[in-house]
């Protein structure tokens, strides 16, 4: 810090629902910090604490020291992720990255690392008043070579950002919809992934403000076009050994890959309020879309919930199983805890993979998604939220505090969200009723 002369610390950790939450410290304070933590009401942050159990301590975990590049031109900010305890030092029940790191610790415990490679989406728009209809800032499609005005350098500018933080990027382009963008982080273990898509999402916010215009991670702004995912490629390592990787199997994919993917199909509805958890999340889940909506696997297979990619099928550190149900908003630490929880239980039950799905699932009548034993996801959060209230395996990876929490939250979303009257129903029906 004194060679970089770094003025200022800021301590950075989230809410339940993902948001960053940060505090800003002087470098004289960051040694009291490392021994002692940093003090805060934790009932004042999103599911955190109750009144009355609300003192709660933010411990920086050193290893995420960075400096953030759009602070640097007066006087030098750097940032670290932190650990949040309670006072006596116990971690905290209700802290997302705890939870990530609680679920890593089983994988070590019966010999995994886990590791996940996102493809994450977004939108830049024209800057619009708060509540306004969203503009495109551009009309270009997928990987189109496209002028975009005042944007035509922000993926540029947003990887140079992103690899000064030590944020390693693998591919960008353009998406599909108009305005849409996608930069896919190359592949880490999911706590330090799950650190880079928080940091990922401030740059992409940050490089935007700075050019006059709008990013957003909603999953889905725009009616005519898909929403924006966060497709992500997993898998599990014993020691330098991919354990997906079996050479004799026709997907390439080993006993212990099969069973992970059982797990995920067979616990994916009871997850899906973590990994979309907003009601605008089910707009993008949608028949026909660019999003799963059916729980299902397949080689190659785009329509499908979990896809085997057969790029690099040969080379064993390339195998790996693509999530695609996730979408941009989600909060990364418990989404990934929840999927990886899914596979590590598929594993300890030897679940059995069902059948490939090697069509258009889409396309199928329900009779016969039915007849190959393929389910729906939920199509609202008020049926995610349903399905997860059941689920021991949610419960176990969340915590009871967070667990109730969570579902506490999401119910009083989706009550607010139906008593709306929206756009639709008053073009639809007002002139007629």
């Amino acid at each position: 810090m004194e060679e970089r002369d770094v003025r200022f610390v800021r301590l950075w950790f989230t809410d339940v629902q993902g948001f960053l939450k940060s505090v800003a410290i002087a470098p004289a304070e960051v040694e009291g910090a490392f021994a002692e933590g940093v003090g805060f009401d934790g009932s004042a942050i999103e599911g955190y604490a109750r009144v009355y159990e609300s003192d709660m301590v933010a411990r920086p975990d050193a290893s995420t020291f960075q400096l953030l590049p759009w602070r640097q031109q007066k006087r030098g900010t750097a940032r670290m992720f932190c650990d949040i305890t309670l006072p006596d030092g116990s971690p905290s029940f209700a802290d997302p990255r705890g939870v990530l790191k609680r679920a890593l610790g089983k994988a070590a415990d019966m010999g995994f690392t886990f590791y996940t490679h996102p493809e994450i989406e977004f939108f830049l728009l024209e800057p619009q008043a708060r509540g306004a209809a969203p503009v495109p800032l551009d009309y270009g499609g997928y990987f189109d070579h496209t002028t975009l005005g005042q944007g035509t350098d922000f993926r540029r500018d947003a990887i140079e950002m992103l690899e000064t933080m030590g944020i390693s990027v693998e591919y960008s382009h353009h998406e599909g919809a108009p305005g849409q963008h996608e930069i896919d982080l190359r592949y880490a273990d999911a706590l330090t992934m799950a650190d880079n898509i928080m940091t990922f999402r401030v740059v992409i916010k940050e490089v935007a403000v700075g050019k006059g215009i709008q990013a957003s991670f909603m999953p889905k702004p725009f009616t005519e076009y898909a929403g924006s995912g966060m497709h992500t490629h997993v898998s599990l390592f014993e020691g330098d050994t991919n354990a997906f990787y079996d050479a004799t199997h026709e997907a390439r994919l080993s006993a212990v890959g099969r069973h992970f993917v059982a797990g995920v199909l067979r616990h994916a509805r009871e997850i899906s309020a973590v990994t979309n958890q907003w009601v605008n999340s089910y707009k993008r889940l949608v028949e026909g879309g660019e999003a799963p909506a059916y729980v299902c696997w397949g080689r190659n297979n785009r329509s499908a919930l979990v896809r085997v990619p057969m790029f690099g099928i040969d080379k064993s550190s390339s195998a790996r199983v693509e999530i695609r149900s996730l979408d941009s908003a989600a909060n990364p630490y418990l989404a990934y805890a929840v999927i990886l929880r899914a596979g590590l239980a598929g594993i300890e039950g030897e679940y059995e993979l069902p059948d490939e799905a090697d069509n258009d699932v889409w396309a199928l009548s329900s009779r016969q998604r039915a007849a190959m034993g393929i389910e729906a996801l939920p199509r609202s959060l008020d049926e995610a939220i349903h399905a997860m209230e059941n689920s021991e395996l949610v419960a176990d990876t969340l915590g009871e505090h967070l667990f109730g929490h969570f579902l506490a939250n999401k119910r009083a979303e989706f009550n607010e969200y139906r008593t709306q009257v929206t756009p639709f129903e008053l073009q639809r029906y007002l002139p007629i009723l």
